[in-house]
Protein backbone atom coordinates (compact mmCIF):
# COMPACT_ATOMS: atom_id res chain seq x y z
CA UNK A 1 0.00 0.00 0.00
CA UNK A 2 1.30 3.46 -0.88
CA UNK A 3 1.17 5.90 2.07
CA UNK A 4 0.07 9.36 1.00
CA UNK A 5 1.62 11.98 3.31
CA UNK A 6 -1.15 14.56 3.13
CA UNK A 7 -3.92 11.98 3.29
CA UNK A 8 -2.32 10.45 6.35
CA UNK A 9 -1.93 13.83 8.04
CA UNK A 10 -5.66 14.27 7.74
CA UNK A 11 -6.55 11.02 9.43
CA UNK A 12 -3.67 9.82 11.61
CA UNK A 13 -3.88 9.19 15.32
CA UNK A 14 -0.89 8.08 17.35
CA UNK A 15 -0.53 7.21 21.04
CA UNK A 16 2.73 7.60 22.98
CA UNK A 17 3.90 3.98 22.97
CA UNK A 18 1.92 2.38 20.17
CA UNK A 19 0.59 3.34 16.79
CA UNK A 20 -3.16 3.40 16.26
CA UNK A 21 -3.64 3.13 12.53
CA UNK A 22 -6.05 1.96 9.88
CA UNK A 23 -4.96 -0.71 7.45
CA UNK A 24 -7.41 0.36 4.77
CA UNK A 25 -6.28 1.71 1.40
CA UNK A 26 -8.42 4.79 2.06
CA UNK A 27 -8.09 6.04 5.63
CA UNK A 28 -10.90 8.54 5.20
CA UNK A 29 -13.47 5.88 4.41
CA UNK A 30 -12.94 3.95 7.64
CA UNK A 31 -14.81 5.52 10.60
CA UNK A 32 -13.08 3.53 13.39
CA UNK A 33 -9.31 3.14 13.19
CA UNK A 34 -7.82 -0.18 14.27
CA UNK A 35 -5.01 -0.31 16.79
CA UNK A 36 -1.66 -1.78 15.80
CA UNK A 37 0.43 -2.57 18.91
CA UNK A 38 4.11 -1.62 18.88
CA UNK A 39 5.30 -5.23 19.04
CA UNK A 40 3.58 -5.88 15.69
CA UNK A 41 4.92 -2.71 14.19
CA UNK A 42 8.27 -1.60 12.73
CA UNK A 43 8.19 -4.40 10.20
CA UNK A 44 8.31 -2.74 6.79
CA UNK A 45 8.52 0.53 4.86
CA UNK A 46 4.79 1.04 5.22
CA UNK A 47 5.14 1.09 9.01
CA UNK A 48 8.00 3.57 8.76
CA UNK A 49 5.91 5.88 6.59
CA UNK A 50 2.97 5.74 9.02
CA UNK A 51 5.20 6.54 11.96
CA UNK A 52 6.89 9.52 10.30
CA UNK A 53 3.59 10.88 9.01
CA UNK A 54 2.19 10.66 12.54
CA UNK A 55 4.98 12.95 13.75
CA UNK A 56 3.76 15.63 11.36
CA UNK A 57 0.09 15.06 12.22
CA UNK A 58 0.86 15.55 15.91
CA UNK A 59 2.44 18.96 15.23
CA UNK A 60 -0.99 20.53 14.80
CA UNK A 61 -2.40 19.09 18.05
CA UNK A 62 -3.76 21.29 20.85
CA UNK A 63 -0.55 21.47 22.99
CA UNK A 64 1.48 22.38 19.90
CA UNK A 65 -0.61 25.20 18.44
CA UNK A 66 -3.30 26.39 20.87
CA UNK A 67 -3.49 27.64 24.48
CA UNK A 68 -0.15 26.38 25.81
CA UNK A 69 2.05 27.91 23.08
CA UNK A 70 0.01 31.13 23.18
CA UNK A 71 0.66 31.34 26.92
CA UNK A 72 4.32 30.33 26.86
CA UNK A 73 5.49 31.80 23.55
CA UNK A 74 3.30 34.88 23.04
CA UNK A 75 1.62 36.29 26.15
CA UNK A 76 4.81 37.58 27.76
CA UNK A 77 5.55 39.87 24.83
CA UNK A 78 4.43 43.44 24.34
CA UNK A 79 2.74 42.62 21.04
CA UNK A 80 -0.06 40.39 22.39
CA UNK A 81 -2.55 40.23 25.25
CA UNK A 82 -5.21 37.76 26.35
CA UNK A 83 -8.22 39.10 24.45
CA UNK A 84 -11.58 37.29 24.41
CA UNK A 85 -14.08 38.21 27.15
CA UNK A 86 -12.53 39.51 30.39
CA UNK A 87 -13.81 36.54 32.41
CA UNK A 88 -12.70 33.88 29.93
CA UNK A 89 -9.42 32.00 30.59
CA UNK A 90 -8.20 34.59 33.08
CA UNK A 91 -5.12 32.47 33.78
CA UNK A 92 -3.68 33.88 30.54
CA UNK A 93 -3.26 37.21 32.32
CA UNK A 94 -0.72 35.59 34.64
CA UNK A 95 1.59 35.11 31.67
CA UNK A 96 1.06 38.69 30.54
CA UNK A 97 2.05 40.12 33.94
CA UNK A 98 4.61 37.41 34.85
CA UNK A 99 2.79 36.09 37.90
CA UNK A 100 2.34 32.58 36.48
CA UNK A 101 3.73 29.95 38.84
CA UNK A 102 5.14 26.49 38.29
CA UNK A 103 1.73 24.93 38.99
CA UNK A 104 0.07 26.71 36.05
CA UNK A 105 -1.39 24.03 33.79
CA UNK A 106 -0.26 25.63 30.54
CA UNK A 107 3.38 25.01 31.46
CA UNK A 108 2.61 21.34 32.00
CA UNK A 109 0.62 21.17 28.76
CA UNK A 110 3.38 22.80 26.73
CA UNK A 111 6.08 20.60 28.30
CA UNK A 112 4.10 17.38 27.78
CA UNK A 113 3.22 18.36 24.22
CA UNK A 114 6.83 18.86 23.23
CA UNK A 115 7.96 15.62 24.87
CA UNK A 116 5.16 13.63 23.26
CA UNK A 117 6.43 14.84 19.90
CA UNK A 118 10.01 14.04 20.89
CA UNK A 119 8.89 10.54 21.87
CA UNK A 120 7.29 10.01 18.47
CA UNK A 121 10.52 11.15 16.83
CA UNK A 122 12.61 8.88 19.05
CA UNK A 123 10.48 5.89 18.06
CA UNK A 124 11.31 6.52 14.42
CA UNK A 125 15.00 7.19 15.06
CA UNK A 126 15.33 4.04 17.20
CA UNK A 127 13.27 1.63 15.11
CA UNK A 128 13.39 2.59 11.45
CA UNK A 129 17.11 1.69 11.07
CA UNK A 130 16.21 -1.97 11.67
CA UNK A 131 13.60 -2.11 8.88
CA UNK A 132 14.56 -3.73 5.58
CA UNK A 133 13.60 -1.00 3.08
CA UNK A 134 15.04 1.41 0.55
CA UNK A 135 18.14 2.92 2.17
CA UNK A 136 17.70 6.45 0.87
CA UNK A 137 14.07 6.61 2.00
CA UNK A 138 15.03 5.16 5.37
CA UNK A 139 17.68 7.83 5.84
CA UNK A 140 15.24 10.55 4.83
CA UNK A 141 12.64 9.38 7.34
CA UNK A 142 15.22 9.43 10.13
CA UNK A 143 16.32 12.91 9.04
CA UNK A 144 12.73 14.17 9.11
CA UNK A 145 12.33 12.84 12.65
CA UNK A 146 15.57 14.52 13.73
CA UNK A 147 14.38 17.83 12.29
CA UNK A 148 11.12 17.74 14.24
CA UNK A 149 12.89 16.59 17.41
CA UNK A 150 15.24 19.55 17.08
CA UNK A 151 12.29 21.89 16.58
CA UNK A 152 10.65 20.62 19.78
CA UNK A 153 13.82 20.93 21.80
CA UNK A 154 14.36 24.46 20.48
CA UNK A 155 10.93 25.41 21.75
CA UNK A 156 11.72 23.86 25.13
CA UNK A 157 15.15 25.43 25.58
CA UNK A 158 13.89 28.90 24.65
CA UNK A 159 11.10 28.59 27.19
CA UNK A 160 12.78 26.80 30.10
CA UNK A 161 16.54 26.78 29.57
CA UNK A 162 18.15 23.39 30.18
CA UNK A 163 15.69 20.47 30.06
CA UNK A 164 15.94 16.68 30.25
CA UNK A 165 17.57 15.47 27.06
CA UNK A 166 15.87 12.28 25.92
CA UNK A 167 17.30 11.00 22.65
CA UNK A 168 16.08 7.38 22.80
CA UNK A 169 12.89 5.59 23.78
CA UNK A 170 13.07 4.47 27.45
CA UNK A 171 13.83 0.76 27.72
CA UNK A 172 12.68 0.34 31.33
CA UNK A 173 11.34 2.31 34.28
CA UNK A 174 14.82 3.36 35.38
CA UNK A 175 15.12 5.47 32.24
CA UNK A 176 11.81 7.33 32.58
CA UNK A 177 13.15 10.20 34.69
CA UNK A 178 16.21 12.12 33.54
CA UNK A 179 17.90 15.15 35.14
CA UNK A 180 18.02 18.45 33.33
CA UNK A 181 20.78 18.81 30.79
CA UNK A 182 22.46 22.20 30.60
CA UNK A 183 21.21 24.75 28.09
CA UNK A 184 24.48 24.30 26.18
CA UNK A 185 24.01 20.51 26.02
CA UNK A 186 20.47 20.93 24.68
CA UNK A 187 21.63 23.35 22.01
CA UNK A 188 24.41 20.97 21.01
CA UNK A 189 21.91 18.12 20.62
CA UNK A 190 19.69 20.37 18.50
CA UNK A 191 22.63 21.33 16.31
CA UNK A 192 23.64 17.69 15.89
CA UNK A 193 20.13 16.71 14.80
CA UNK A 194 19.80 19.58 12.35
CA UNK A 195 23.26 19.10 10.88
CA UNK A 196 22.51 15.43 10.29
CA UNK A 197 19.11 16.27 8.81
CA UNK A 198 20.48 18.96 6.50
CA UNK A 199 22.93 16.46 5.06
CA UNK A 200 20.15 14.09 4.02
CA UNK A 201 16.92 16.01 3.37
CA UNK A 202 16.05 17.08 -0.18
CA UNK A 203 15.76 20.72 -1.16
CA UNK A 204 12.12 20.28 -2.20
CA UNK A 205 9.30 17.79 -2.70
CA UNK A 206 6.58 17.29 -5.26
CA UNK A 207 2.96 16.20 -5.12
CA UNK A 208 1.63 14.80 -1.87
CA UNK A 209 5.02 15.07 -0.14
CA UNK A 210 5.01 18.89 -0.20
CA UNK A 211 5.15 20.14 3.39
CA UNK A 212 7.74 17.71 4.71
CA UNK A 213 10.95 19.00 6.26
CA UNK A 214 13.57 20.02 3.70
CA UNK A 215 17.26 20.83 3.64
CA UNK A 216 16.33 24.51 3.75
CA UNK A 217 14.18 23.97 6.83
CA UNK A 218 17.04 22.24 8.66
CA UNK A 219 19.57 24.91 7.67
CA UNK A 220 17.12 27.70 8.48
CA UNK A 221 16.41 26.34 11.94
CA UNK A 222 20.15 25.85 12.44
CA UNK A 223 20.58 29.55 11.68
CA UNK A 224 17.94 30.46 14.24
CA UNK A 225 19.43 28.17 16.88
CA UNK A 226 22.83 29.74 16.21
CA UNK A 227 21.35 33.26 16.46
CA UNK A 228 20.01 32.52 19.93
CA UNK A 229 23.55 31.56 20.98
CA UNK A 230 25.19 34.59 19.36
CA UNK A 231 27.13 32.43 16.88
CA UNK A 232 27.08 35.02 14.13
CA UNK A 233 29.53 33.34 11.74
CA UNK A 234 27.36 30.23 11.76
CA UNK A 235 24.19 32.29 11.30
CA UNK A 236 25.73 33.92 8.26
CA UNK A 237 26.89 30.61 6.81
CA UNK A 238 23.55 28.85 7.27
CA UNK A 239 21.44 31.75 5.99
CA UNK A 240 23.69 32.13 2.95
CA UNK A 241 23.15 28.44 2.20
CA UNK A 242 19.37 28.83 2.49
CA UNK A 243 19.43 31.94 0.31
CA UNK A 244 21.07 29.87 -2.45
CA UNK A 245 18.26 27.29 -2.49
CA UNK A 246 15.73 29.26 -4.54
CA UNK A 247 13.32 30.69 -1.94
CA UNK A 248 11.59 33.98 -2.74
CA UNK A 249 9.39 36.49 -0.94
CA UNK A 250 5.70 36.39 -1.86
CA UNK A 251 4.97 39.81 -3.43
CA UNK A 252 1.80 40.52 -1.43
CA UNK A 253 2.45 40.37 2.32
CA UNK A 254 -1.21 40.08 3.33
CA UNK A 255 -1.84 37.27 0.85
CA UNK A 256 1.18 35.37 2.15
CA UNK A 257 -0.93 34.17 5.09
CA UNK A 258 -3.99 33.12 3.11
CA UNK A 259 -4.81 29.54 2.16
CA UNK A 260 -3.84 30.09 -1.48
CA UNK A 261 -0.24 30.75 -0.46
CA UNK A 262 0.35 27.79 1.80
CA UNK A 263 3.69 26.10 1.09
CA UNK A 264 4.62 29.08 -1.08
CA UNK A 265 8.03 30.16 -2.35
CA UNK A 266 8.52 31.92 1.00
CA UNK A 267 7.69 28.88 3.11
CA UNK A 268 10.76 27.30 4.70
CA UNK A 269 8.66 25.17 7.04
CA UNK A 270 5.03 25.21 8.03
CA UNK A 271 2.77 22.84 9.93
CA UNK A 272 0.25 21.26 7.60
CA UNK A 273 -3.50 21.43 8.26
CA UNK A 274 -6.60 20.67 6.22
CA UNK A 275 -10.38 20.61 6.29
CA UNK A 276 -11.27 17.04 5.33
CA UNK A 277 -14.83 16.78 3.98
CA UNK A 278 -16.84 14.31 6.02
CA UNK A 279 -14.20 13.96 8.74
CA UNK A 280 -14.30 16.72 11.35
CA UNK A 281 -12.14 14.74 13.78
CA UNK A 282 -9.28 14.66 11.29
CA UNK A 283 -9.71 18.40 10.70
CA UNK A 284 -8.39 19.04 14.16
CA UNK A 285 -6.19 22.14 14.14
CA UNK A 286 -7.48 24.81 16.52
CA UNK A 287 -4.73 27.34 15.80
CA UNK A 288 -7.07 29.72 13.98
CA UNK A 289 -10.13 28.96 16.08
CA UNK A 290 -8.62 30.12 19.37
CA UNK A 291 -7.39 33.37 17.79
CA UNK A 292 -10.33 34.15 15.49
CA UNK A 293 -12.58 37.19 15.76
CA UNK A 294 -14.91 36.65 18.71
CA UNK A 295 -18.61 37.29 18.42
CA UNK A 296 -19.10 36.70 14.69
CA UNK A 297 -20.18 33.61 12.78
CA UNK A 298 -17.11 31.96 11.33
CA UNK A 299 -14.76 33.78 13.69
CA UNK A 300 -13.41 32.13 16.81
CA UNK A 301 -12.60 32.50 20.48
CA UNK A 302 -10.69 35.78 20.27
CA UNK A 303 -7.52 34.99 22.24
CA UNK A 304 -3.96 36.24 21.65
CA UNK A 305 -4.92 39.64 20.28
CA UNK A 306 -2.49 42.33 19.08
CA UNK A 307 -1.83 45.21 21.45
CA UNK A 308 -2.05 48.91 20.77
CA UNK A 309 1.69 48.97 21.42
CA UNK A 310 2.18 46.72 18.40
CA UNK A 311 -0.17 48.79 16.24
CA UNK A 312 1.82 51.89 17.13
CA UNK A 313 5.16 50.25 16.32
CA UNK A 314 4.65 50.34 12.55
CA UNK A 315 5.99 53.19 10.45
CA UNK A 316 3.39 55.41 8.84
CA UNK A 317 1.57 53.65 6.00
CA UNK A 318 3.40 50.33 6.49
CA UNK A 319 0.99 47.87 4.81
CA UNK A 320 2.02 45.15 7.25
CA UNK A 321 0.07 46.84 10.05
CA UNK A 322 -3.30 46.22 8.41
CA UNK A 323 -2.15 42.84 7.11
CA UNK A 324 -1.27 41.74 10.66
CA UNK A 325 -4.13 43.27 12.65
CA UNK A 326 -7.87 42.97 12.10
CA UNK A 327 -9.41 46.13 13.58
CA UNK A 328 -12.88 46.35 15.03
CA UNK A 329 -15.19 47.99 12.49
CA UNK A 330 -13.11 47.20 9.40
CA UNK A 331 -13.92 45.10 6.35
CA UNK A 332 -11.18 42.54 5.68
CA UNK A 333 -9.58 42.18 2.23
CA UNK A 334 -11.70 39.02 1.84
CA UNK A 335 -14.88 41.05 2.44
CA UNK A 336 -15.71 40.01 6.01
CA UNK A 337 -17.30 42.83 8.00
CA UNK A 338 -16.01 43.12 11.58
CA UNK A 339 -18.80 44.73 13.65
CA UNK A 340 -18.05 47.46 16.16
CA UNK A 341 -19.77 45.24 18.71
CA UNK A 342 -17.02 42.57 18.87
CA UNK A 343 -15.42 42.47 22.34
CA UNK A 344 -11.82 43.25 21.35
CA UNK A 345 -10.49 46.16 19.31
CA UNK A 346 -7.91 44.02 17.47
CA UNK A 347 -7.43 40.41 16.33
CA UNK A 348 -4.63 38.40 14.71
CA UNK A 349 -5.04 38.59 10.94
CA UNK A 350 -2.22 36.14 10.24
CA UNK A 351 -4.28 33.28 11.69
CA UNK A 352 -7.47 34.47 9.98
CA UNK A 353 -9.46 32.33 7.55
CA UNK A 354 -12.33 34.08 5.70
CA UNK A 355 -15.60 33.35 7.46
CA UNK A 356 -17.46 31.83 4.46
CA UNK A 357 -14.86 29.03 4.32
CA UNK A 358 -16.00 27.72 7.71
CA UNK A 359 -18.26 24.69 7.33
CA UNK A 360 -20.88 23.51 9.84
CA UNK A 361 -19.50 20.89 12.19
CA UNK A 362 -15.88 21.88 11.57
CA UNK A 363 -13.48 23.92 13.69
CA UNK A 364 -13.18 27.49 12.47
CA UNK A 365 -10.08 27.89 10.32
CA UNK A 366 -8.99 24.28 10.73
CA UNK A 367 -7.50 24.33 7.20
CA UNK A 368 -4.97 27.08 8.04
CA UNK A 369 -1.33 25.97 7.93
CA UNK A 370 0.92 27.41 10.65
CA UNK A 371 3.92 29.29 9.27
CA UNK A 372 6.88 28.21 11.41
CA UNK A 373 9.83 29.57 9.41
CA UNK A 374 9.66 32.01 6.50
CA UNK A 375 12.24 33.26 4.01
CA UNK A 376 11.79 36.80 5.35
CA UNK A 377 13.09 35.53 8.70
CA UNK A 378 16.10 34.02 6.92
CA UNK A 379 16.87 37.39 5.30
CA UNK A 380 16.57 39.24 8.60
CA UNK A 381 18.82 36.74 10.36
CA UNK A 382 21.30 37.18 7.50
CA UNK A 383 21.11 40.95 7.91
CA UNK A 384 21.70 40.74 11.66
CA UNK A 385 24.63 38.35 11.27
CA UNK A 386 26.24 40.52 8.60
CA UNK A 387 25.88 43.61 10.76
CA UNK A 388 27.36 41.89 13.81
CA UNK A 389 30.28 40.80 11.61
CA UNK A 390 30.74 44.36 10.28
CA UNK A 391 29.45 43.63 6.78
CA UNK A 392 27.09 46.60 6.60
CA UNK A 393 26.53 46.55 2.84
CA UNK A 394 25.43 42.92 2.85
CA UNK A 395 23.28 43.55 5.93
CA UNK A 396 21.49 46.39 4.17
CA UNK A 397 20.85 44.28 1.08
CA UNK A 398 19.00 41.60 3.06
CA UNK A 399 17.19 44.07 5.31
CA UNK A 400 16.01 46.24 2.43
CA UNK A 401 14.79 43.22 0.46
CA UNK A 402 12.27 42.62 3.24
CA UNK A 403 11.25 46.28 3.31
CA UNK A 404 10.91 46.40 -0.48
CA UNK A 405 8.44 43.53 -0.44
CA UNK A 406 6.48 45.20 2.35
CA UNK A 407 6.04 48.47 0.46
CA UNK A 408 4.91 46.62 -2.65
CA UNK A 409 6.41 49.01 -5.18
CA UNK A 410 5.21 52.18 -3.46
CA UNK A 411 8.56 53.86 -2.88
CA UNK A 412 6.92 56.74 -1.05
CA UNK A 413 6.58 54.50 2.01
CA UNK A 414 9.15 52.40 3.84
CA UNK A 415 12.25 53.80 2.17
CA UNK A 416 15.42 51.74 2.20
CA UNK A 417 17.47 51.90 5.37
CA UNK A 418 20.84 53.58 4.92
CA UNK A 419 23.90 52.85 7.03
CA UNK A 420 24.84 55.29 9.76
CA UNK A 421 26.42 53.12 12.45
CA UNK A 422 26.51 49.49 13.47
CA UNK A 423 24.36 50.23 16.52
CA UNK A 424 21.72 52.10 14.53
CA UNK A 425 21.61 49.38 11.89
CA UNK A 426 21.17 46.77 14.63
CA UNK A 427 18.21 48.74 15.97
CA UNK A 428 16.73 48.97 12.47
CA UNK A 429 17.04 45.21 12.00
CA UNK A 430 15.44 44.55 15.37
CA UNK A 431 12.58 46.87 14.45
CA UNK A 432 12.12 45.08 11.14
CA UNK A 433 11.95 41.72 12.89
CA UNK A 434 9.30 43.15 15.19
CA UNK A 435 6.95 44.34 12.45
CA UNK A 436 7.70 41.69 9.83
CA UNK A 437 7.31 38.72 12.19
CA UNK A 438 4.62 40.18 14.47
CA UNK A 439 2.18 37.67 15.99
CA UNK A 440 4.32 34.74 14.81
CA UNK A 441 5.50 33.75 18.33
CA UNK A 442 9.02 35.17 18.07
CA UNK A 443 8.88 38.63 19.65
CA UNK A 444 9.08 37.51 23.30
CA UNK A 445 12.17 35.38 22.84
CA UNK A 446 13.77 37.86 20.44
CA UNK A 447 13.70 40.62 23.06
CA UNK A 448 15.17 38.32 25.71
CA UNK A 449 18.03 37.07 23.52
CA UNK A 450 18.76 40.73 22.64
CA UNK A 451 19.24 41.40 26.35
CA UNK A 452 16.37 43.89 26.49
CA UNK A 453 13.88 42.02 28.65
CA UNK A 454 13.84 44.53 31.49
CA UNK A 455 13.79 47.51 29.13
CA UNK A 456 10.88 46.26 27.04
CA UNK A 457 8.88 44.08 29.43
CA UNK A 458 9.77 45.60 32.81
CA UNK A 459 6.57 47.62 33.00
CA UNK A 460 4.62 44.38 32.60
CA UNK A 461 6.33 42.81 35.62
CA UNK A 462 9.33 41.11 33.97
CA UNK A 463 12.26 40.66 36.38
CA UNK A 464 15.90 40.18 35.47
CA UNK A 465 17.63 36.96 36.59
CA UNK A 466 14.25 35.22 36.74
CA UNK A 467 12.00 35.81 33.75
CA UNK A 468 14.62 35.00 31.12
CA UNK A 469 12.97 31.57 31.39
CA UNK A 470 9.64 30.23 32.59
CA UNK A 471 9.31 27.83 35.57
CA UNK A 472 9.69 24.10 35.08
CA UNK A 473 6.22 22.52 35.58
CA UNK A 474 5.96 21.64 39.26
CA UNK A 475 4.51 18.23 38.45
CA UNK A 476 7.73 17.30 36.63
CA UNK A 477 9.81 18.35 39.64
CA UNK A 478 7.67 16.31 41.99
CA UNK A 479 7.54 13.20 39.80
CA UNK A 480 11.32 13.26 39.51
CA UNK A 481 11.65 13.39 43.32
CA UNK A 482 13.99 16.34 42.97
CA UNK A 483 16.11 15.00 40.11
CA UNK A 484 14.67 17.78 37.93
CA UNK A 485 15.48 21.11 39.57
CA UNK A 486 13.41 24.29 39.40
CA UNK A 487 14.54 27.50 37.70
CA UNK A 488 15.76 30.25 40.08
CA UNK A 489 13.10 32.56 41.44
CA UNK A 490 10.23 30.10 41.09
Amino acid sequence: MKINFKTFLRAAFIAPLFLALSCSDDFLDVPPQGEQPAEQFWVNAEDAAKAVNSIYANLRSWPQVAFAPIAVESMGSDEAEKGSDPSDATFMNNFDNFTATSTEGQFADFWAGQYKSINLCNQVIDNVPGIDMDASLKNRYIAEAKFVRAYNYFRLVRAFGGVPLRLTVPKDASQFILPRASKEEVYLAIENDLTAAAGVLPTSYTGADIGRATKGAALGLLAKVSMYQGKWAQVLDYTNQVMALGYALVPNYEQLFRLSNENSSESVFEIQAALVPGNSEASNSQYSQVQGVRGVAGGGWGFNVPTQVLADAYEANDPRRDATIIFRGETTPAGDVIPNSVPNPRYNQKSYVPFPLVQPGFTEGCQQNIRVLRYADILLMNAEANNELNNSAAALTSLNAVRARARGGNNAILPDVTFVSKEQLRAAIWHERRVELAMEFDRYFDVIRQGRGLEVFGAKGWKANKNEVWPIPQLEVELSEGLITQNPGY
